[in-house]
């Protein structure tokens, strides 16, 4: 992996969040990028999606000493942009660098509905300084999160080796099933194709999926959660659709069949989702 600079910007965010990363999770399209460095990762010949934003997930209390996330986000160069309406209002928090287009955002999982109660809107709270937004299935990303290291070795500018917590593959994939009605059409078609190369990366290791999904993540959805989960691969990937053909499209330049889409994802699932299924 060579150094480039999103690698550099990605390090200036780390470096702000240095006190609080034992607490913090990376989540999207970074976690998506950065579960090439897992020890469970096989090597493959295409690169990752790239997003230049990145999503931290962040539980609802976190704790705080010195300085708040904010005033070390500041100090390296970020800074908040403000959106909509809400109290507090959303923001994205961006490099201000002159061409470097950056930003991350932070999210907590959302407790009961977004109206909250009385009437309050729950869509946002203020976290150590920070504001972020409330989402469904945010909690998810947070069980059992794996660790990746970072260094100039593999193109991250740090002086010393610095480990990050990044979404487990099997909660990262869940997620995207259960988020998948609220997407719109560009977004649910990039979101299969992180499915199916989420599977591909761990595609020797899929037996260990399976059994983090039994062991860590399974039990922290509610029993509806599970079963959208785990007929996944039917509901999904039992036929080629529109979604999947518009998958294929974005990596035209791999030679990504609609059906070489599906079968991956359709036979990944299932082992992963299933595997007592499989065992009968």
């Amino acid at each position: 992996m060579n150094a480039n600079p999103e690698f550099a910007s990605f390090a200036r965010l780390v470096e702000s969040l240095t006190p609080w990363l034992d607490q913090l999770v990376i989540i999207g399209g970074w976690a998506h990028r950065l579960h090439r460095l897992h020890p469970l990762a096989q090597p493959l010949q295409y690169e990752p999606l790239a997003t230049l934003d990145v999503d931290v997930a962040l539980p609802r209390r976190i704790r705080v000493a010195g300085d708040e996330i904010y005033q070390r986000l500041a100090a390296n160069g970020f800074e908040a942009e403000f959106l909509g309406h809400h109290r507090p209002p959303a923001a994205h928090y961006r490099l201000t660098d002159p061409g470097i287009h950056f930003c991350a955002e932070f999210l907590t999982p959302l407790v009961g509905g977004a109206a909250g109660r009385r009437g309050k809107h729950n869509a946002t709270q203020r976290v150590g300084g920070i504001s972020s937004q409330n989402l469904r299935y945010i909690e998810v990303l947070l069980a059992a999160p794996w660790s990746v290291a970072l260094s100039a070795a593999v193109g991250f500018p740090f002086v010393n080796e610095t480990g990050v917590q990044i979404a487990n593959p099997v909660s990262f994939l869940a997620q995207k099933i259960l988020i998948h009605r609220r997407r719109n059409r560009d977004e649910r078609a990039k979101d299969i194709l992180y499915r199916h190369d989420t599977i591909d990366t761990f595609a020797t290791r899929i037996d260990d999926l399976s059994a983090e999904w039994i062991r860590n993540i399974r039990h922290e959805l509610h029993a509806n959660s599970v079963r959208a989960v785990e007929s996944a691969a039917a509901t999904f990937f039992g036929a080629v659709t529109d979604s999947i053909r518009a998958a294929s499209r974005i990596v035209q330049a791999r030679n990504l069949t609609p059906e070489a889409i599906r079968e991956t994802c359709n036979v990944g699932f299932t082992r992963i989702f299933q595997p007592r299924r499989q065992q009968n």
